[in-house]
């Protein structure tokens, strides 16, 4: 393993060090393990690892290569960690979305334009006031992955996406057992939604804090 692991930081280095740029292809695999002094089977694993956390990617027939290393597919690997959280660390999570997204809402009150705005409204409309449990969580992701694109920060969007996954369960069991928590979650929207409209970030701050520090609330009240 700590052969594998040199291996990893070589590779790293290389491309850390602007040896290799995104995009670029790796030199054949007898060429690099020989220029970084690895043998082929530690350079292989070294490969496969970095290809499932989207550093390389691995194309059958035409060689290895520098990903575009975009934030967002780097951060896939995070959104796959996050699925395996235990139920006990849902709060926790809950947590980093309180301190993170209210601060992406704010950006995005200096930056979302009309034309989005009034998508969100339409599909606020569309939703009526007695949606499913399910189509209330569906919209409410969509709706809060909307508003964190607006503020243009795609590590914080790619952040905030992976978070968003451990808290899908809790609320739907909200819905499920909360009074009002349908209606709450709607009329929590509209007021991020104006406070958006009106351009007041720290109006939109602090109803993005309310929105989660609701759900975080309610489900310690159930432990």
């Amino acid at each position: 393993m700590a052969v594998t692991d040199e291996a990893i930081e070589k590779i790293k280095g290389m491309i850390v060090s602007g040896a290799l740029r995104p995009g670029d292809r790796l030199p054949r695999e007898s060429e690099l393990a020989a220029g970084l002094g690895l043998s082929r089977n530690s350079l292989r694993e070294a490969v496969r690892a970095l290809s499932l956390i989207r550093i390389l990617d691995v194309r059958q027939g035409d060689g290895t290569y520098v990903t575009s290393l975009d934030p967002q597919l780097l951060l896939e690997a995070m959104s796959f960690v996050v699925d395996f959280h235990r139920d006990d660390t849902v709060l926790e999570f809950l947590a980093v979305r309180r301190i993170l997204e209210p601060a992406a809402t704010a950006l995005a009150a200096g930056r979302i334009g009309a034309e989005e705005l009034d998508l969100l409204d339409a599909r606020l409309a569309a939703l009526g006031a007695e949606p499913s449990v399910e189509q209330l969580v569906a919209a409410d992701l969509e709706f809060h992955r909307s508003i964190v694109r607006s503020a243009g920060n795609s590590v914080l969007s790619s952040l905030l996406d992976g978070l968003s996954g451990p808290t899908t369960r809790a609320r739907i069991w909200r819905g499920l057992t909360q009074e009002d928590a349908v209606g709450r979650t709607l009329r929590e929207h509209r007021a991020i939604l104006a406070a958006l409209r009106d351009g007041d970030a720290e109006a939109a701050r602090s109803w993005a804090t309310v929105h989660i520090a609701s759900v975080e609330q309610w489900l310690r009240s159930t432990r």
